[in-house]
């Protein structure tokens, strides 16, 4: 073992208590630090007295997450944001503050601790716990669900300039956006291409605040919301329909009857567009495979080969024409209607 390398029961022992860091993460970012201290640094007895908290329990949290890298300790306790925890600020470009104040929260928590459920069943640990699938739980827990939303928006703005910097949508007219929340998106997408409509698609309670986010990005009068359940019908007017992190949702079943739902919608030629993860080959890709456990605890769903998508594809009226890779482990699995 070289001198520089850490020993491999250390190594273990700083994946098991990776939860803390998790947590820790997690609480800064429900307080808000990081858009505390992002107009220069400040002391831990003032950001308690900004947040309401005990300022020496406070103040262990912040440096043990400076010891870590997600803060800069100073001396007189101040505290100051490093490139990483740029990351939490509210309005950081690729902002993570929705999801790690989403990750934290007690029902998923809850849902996670059976993953030995799934594992030994092959069952959703979350209806096991709760006694429903997460849709129907965050669908009769209404500010759950807008967490949850504000979580997908914030983890989407990564996975969005990645696929926009290598995947051209300037060339469609109309861009269809199944299950496509309050189209954040969507709206990146015509942010960009000035001369692109879109049609945000998803439940009425999902899509109920896309006006104002779409208002904000300045593309609302190139968009028509519209609400519906994507596994009954979908929106007949585009000539791309694209899926973005849905199929990963659900197991082979629900998925054809997703993408049968699409074709039906669709005249021979139009493109499908799903982006998602690709699983990666072995002993390789961590993000996509610690993905695919939470899709199994979750809901149901799983990460997916190129291979598993293309039978998909061809099992439900589509040619799968191929796989464009972004950034962080998501891609465009593009194919036309036959």
């Amino acid at each position: 073992m070289d001198a520089g390398s850490e020993r491999p029961s250390f190594a273990l022992r700083r994946l098991v208590n990776g939860y803390q860091i998790t947590w820790a993460i997690h609480v800064a970012a429900v307080l808000g630090i990081a858009d505390l201290v992002s107009g220069g640094p400040r002391s831990a007895d003032d950001l308690a007295a900004a947040t309401d908290t005990h300022p020496d329990s406070l103040y262990r949290l912040l440096r043990a997450l400076a010891s870590v890298g997600i803060f800069r300790e100073a001396e007189g306790r101040l505290f100051a944001l490093t490139p990483l925890g740029d990351g939490l600020r509210s309005d950081a470009p690729e902002s993570l503050a929705g999801w790690a104040a989403f990750v934290g929260r007690p029902y998923f928590q809850q849902a996670w601790s059976a993953l030995e459920h799934s594992v030994r069943t092959g069952e959703s640990a979350f209806a096991h716990v709760h006694g429903t699938d997460c849709w129907t739980y965050r669908a009769e827990h209404p500010d759950e669900g807008a967490r949850f939303d504000r979580a997908m928006t914030s983890f989407s703005r990564q996975v969005s300039a990645s696929i926009l910097s290598v995947f051209d949508f300037g060339r469609f007219e109309t861009v269809v956006d199944v299950g496509g929340g309050n189209g954040g998106f969507l709206a990146t997408i015509l942010a960009k291409h000035p001369a692109t409509r879109g049609v945000p698609f998803d439940r009425s309670h999902v899509v109920a605040g896309a006006a104002s986010l779409l208002s904000e990005v300045g593309v609302e009068d190139r968009c028509q919301v519209v609400a519906g359940d994507l596994f009954e019908t979908v929106p007949s007017e585009g000539d791309a329909y694209l899926l973005k992190s849905i199929l990963h949702d659900w197991d082979d079943a629900r998925c054809m009857t997703i993408l049968r739902t699409c074709r039906q919608a669709m005249a021979a030629g139009i493109a499908l567009l799903v982006v998602e993860r690709e699983i990666g080959p072995p002993n390789e890709a961590p993000a996509a495979k610690f993905s695919d456990l939470t899709m199994l605890v979750d809901q149901d769903g799983r990460e997916r080969t190129i291979g598993e998508y293309t039978a998909l594809f061809e099992a439900t009226g589509f040619r799968f024409t191929g796989f464009t890779p972004g950034a962080a482990g998501f891609g465009i699995y593009e194919g036309t209607a036959s």
